[in-house]
């Protein structure tokens, strides 16, 4: 069984990115953490925030997993 793509969007002005599995809108992260609950939510049980940033599973656009900030700038709140 293949897993679906996941599609993280750039960040918004408030730091939020959209998130896609598939076809579908699962949500708004705001940090790994976030993005780790809605893969497992989707069925990925087993993933933690370290698989998340190592996927090739992921399309990160706007910046990689470290980007989290305004704009794309800053990093990910602690």
């Amino acid at each position: 069984m293949t897993s679906p793509r996941v599609i993280v969007g750039p960040p918004d002005a408030a730091a939020g990115r959209n998130v896609r599995i598939g076809d579908q809108f699962v949500g708004r992260a705001f940090a790994l953490r976030d993005l780790v609950a809605f893969m497992q939510e989707a069925g990925l049980h087993d993933w933690d925030e370290l698989d998340v940033v190592r996927s090739d599973l992921i399309e990160w656009r706007g910046g990689g997993p470290e980007v989290w900030g305004v704009g794309g700038s800053g990093s990910e709140p602690g």
